[in-house]
């Protein structure tokens, strides 16, 4: 991702022959406060990149029209170790979001009791690794796990039975939330936020001590202006429709900040969609190289291109190439690298298996046809050298 500018307002770099579209209408109040906020948690955080800023200003902002929204994007705020800056970005986010219910290690029960009806609070809950850690931590949570994805859209209340009369009662789940902790939290939440990828602070890297009475009280006046402008835009929000720069899952998380910024025009919409654009762009790259089995997609496709788009190719020339590359998990995936029956094992998911094919010269051998993967390289893969250009309103 980009590196962090200095420049109090970072503009993305125009890209050649692009056309410019008509942007939204300025509303100088929105821009302004959108602009303060911003300044304010880079005075008191060190963010990973521009466009993480970005994203957690308008994420911010967004939490003051939830009833707005049909999705209740997650804020993913994570870190490989301690002293990240992940504490210290909640407690300026506390006194900036509508409402802010904070928490340490509460349970699903009480937070769900807390949403209620009507305008939710946004959830704040801090080293969330106690939570989903590991795989014996997080079997113990799966009820708070299944409380973060059901709240992510409306809708999809929790049953539980209450009184005397054991009567079933539905409680609400819908509401924004901010998670932060150590190392990833499960697939399934990672799939429903805006991922902030904290880092420590380096030597050259200065940030403003932050003072409870004094810096807290400049933000929660940001938080009175924020408040005051959405409801005001409030009737625009309902029949605001942005085009967004990404699809599915993805669309819905980032459809409230993009929205937010629209609302606010001036450099906002552009800001928004290279962030969006950037971030999952990274977070779909990390998902390639995570899973072993996306990943082997990703590598069989080069493979293939390797042998120059050959209609099929053998099964041991197919792991001569995977096992060649040394960015590639695979030589290590065994004491033989990866063996045949291994790669069966990571494509019986995708219905593909090896067969007996007729190679040039008459001979045969078992191997794969590129036909077998174009199916599971539409659906799973990124696409190849596809560079996604930010998507401006009214484009």
């Amino acid at each position: 991702m980009p590196a962090p500018s200095s420049d109090p307002i970072w503009q993305p770099t125009a890209i050649p022959g692009q056309l410019a579209a008509p942007s939204p209408a300025l509303d100088p109040e929105g821009e302004e406060v959108l602009d303060l906020l911003r300044a304010a948690i880079r005075r008191y955080v060190v963010m990973p990149s521009e466009e993480a800023l970005t994203a957690t200003t308008l994420w911010a902002a967004a939490t003051h029209l939830q009833t707005v929204w049909q999705h209740a994007p997650r804020l993913a705020v994570v870190g490989p170790a301690k002293r990240c800056g992940k504490s210290r970005l909640l407690e300026v986010l506390i006194e900036a979001v509508h409402e802010p219910l904070i928490t340490v290690n509460a349970s699903a029960a009480a937070i769900f009791r807390s949403i209620g009806e009507g305008d939710p609070p946004t959830l704040l809950v801090d080293e969330v690794d106690t939570i989903f850690g590991s795989a014996k931590v997080a079997e113990k949570n799966e009820e708070m796990r299944g409380l973060l994805n059901a709240g992510h859209q409306r809708n999809r209340p929790t049953l539980r039975v209450s009184g005397p009369n054991h009567e079933v009662v539905k409680f609400p789940t819908f509401a924004m939330a901010a998670l932060a902790g150590i190392g990833d939290l499960p697939d399934t939440i990672m799939d429903r936020s805006v991922v902030i990828r904290m880092r420590r602070r380096a030597e050259s890297e200065k940030v403003s001590f932050w003072r409870y009475g004094r810096d807290d009280l400049a933000v929660r006046e940001l938080r009175t202006r924020l408040a005051a402008w959405l409801a005001s835009v409030r009737e625009k929000a309902l029949a605001l429709e942005p085009k967004l720069p990404v699809e599915d899952r993805a669309a819905d998380t980032w459809a409230p900040l993009i929205s937010v910024a629209d609302l606010a025009g001036g450099h906002w919409p552009v800001l928004a969609r290279t962030a969006c654009t950037a971030m999952t762009d990274y977070e779909s790259g990390r998902d390639e190289d995570g899973g072993l089995k996306i990943r082997i997609l990703a590598d069989i496709r080069r493979a293939f291109a390797t042998e120059g788009d050959q209609p099929a190719l053998r099964t041991g020339r197919l792991l001569d190439i995977l096992n060649a590359d040394p960015e590639a998990p695979w030589a290590e995936h065994s004491p033989n690298g990866l063996t045949p029956r291994g790669l069966q094992i990571l494509l019986q998911d995708y219905g593909i298996k090896s067969g007996n094919r007729r190679f040039p010269g008459g001979n045969q051998a078992k191997g794969f046809t590129r036909a077998q993967f174009t199916d599971a390289w539409t659906r799973y893969c990124p696409p190849e050298a596809a560079a996604t250009l930010p998507v401006e309103p009214g484009a």
